[in-house]
């Protein structure tokens, strides 16, 4: 997959191509059905396809202050874009400049002079340029100028539920695992760099990773969690993931620690992920230490239970 920084950079001597765009923000089934769709309809035609999305979140730059929970970290979101077989990603540095652009200006710039779209393919609730005073019809009259065509990508839905980021990111905030796994079509995953803690857990005999994560990353709830810790270039490992304050020991700070099963090796200053399978329990003070070491153990249980 061929990847730009900007529509400007599209090759010279670029050809016809399916278009679909969008944050994408999880890359979740909803997203995938429409990424696939313009995949097969780019196939059909003989052409390239391209996901166009934007970076940084529209929503923080029109609206300071309003950044949605992150479900995908950029590299993430680009490796899942990729799997899906889309020829080209292109990521549009969405500034304040970027964010005045008229509709029209919008698609004359990016899908017809530069990635020359036969066709775009986008949800029915897709809104662009200034203002999001664009929408679908205004995107057909202008694909009838311009000569391209619009179709729009099929809904997931399961239950009468709508699959979408906001919905995906509410099962996160309720630490409700197994539904935000079956709208994203994948466990949950929370990446971050191990750094050390409090070196409390080592203490106690169950030495925890301290994940470092971005700002806007989509924390659970404060709980225990099974959860996958993911390595590049080795096995992955089943781990007991306490989120929260670590209210027995009066924390205020709230952090992501993986206790990984069977491992003793060193993780500090190491990038890895967690996949949350499932919730355990919510978070419990405890008034002493053995009643909460015995809370850990059956953790840890229930985690090989599940995982191994």
């Amino acid at each position: 997959m061929q990847r730009w920084r900007g529509y400007d950079a599209t090759p010279g001597g670029w050809g016809r191509s399916v278009v679909t765009i969008g944050v994408f923000d999880g890359v979740h089934r909803g997203h995938q059905a429409t990424i696939g769709h313009a995949v097969a309809r780019a196939r059909e035609l003989g052409v390239q396809s391209v996901v166009v999305t934007f970076d940084p979140h529209p929503a923080e730059v029109v609206r300071p202050g309003s950044h949605p929970a992150v479900l995908t970290e950029p590299a993430r979101k680009a490796e899942l874009i990729e799997a899906l077989g889309v020829d080209a990603l292109c990521v549009v540095p969405f500034t304040p400049e970027f964010s005045r652009l008229s509709a029209e200006a919008f698609v004359h710039d990016i899908l017809v002079a530069n990635l020359h779209a036969t066709l775009v393919v986008v949800g029915a609730n897709f809104r662009f340029g200034h203002r999001a005073a664009g929408d679908v019809a205004l995107l057909e009259r202008l694909g009838r100028t311009f000569g391209f065509g619009v179709e729009g990508g099929p809904l997931v839905a399961e239950g009468g539920t709508v699959f979408s980021s906001t919905y995906i990111r509410s099962c996160i905030d309720a630490g409700d695992m197994a539904a935000a796994a079956a709208a994203l079509g994948r466990p949950h995953r929370l990446e971050g760099v191990v750094v050390r803690g409090d070196q409390r857990g080592r203490e106690l005999g169950f030495p925890t990773a301290n994940l470092l994560c971005h700002g806007y990353a989509a924390v659970p709830a404060d709980g225990v969690y099974a959860a996958r810790l993911v390595r590049r270039g080795h096995p992955d490992l089943a781990a007991a993931v306490s989120v929260g304050t670590n209210p027995t020991f009066s924390g205020r700070e709230r952090r992501v620690e993986a206790y990984a099963l069977d491992f003793s090796g060193d993780l500090y200053g190491e990038r890895v992920a967690l996949d949350f399978v499932a919730r355990l329990r919510g978070q419990v003070r405890y008034d002493a230490v053995e009643p909460l070491l015995a809370q850990m153990g059956e953790d840890v249980t229930q985690v090989r239970e599940l995982l191994l």
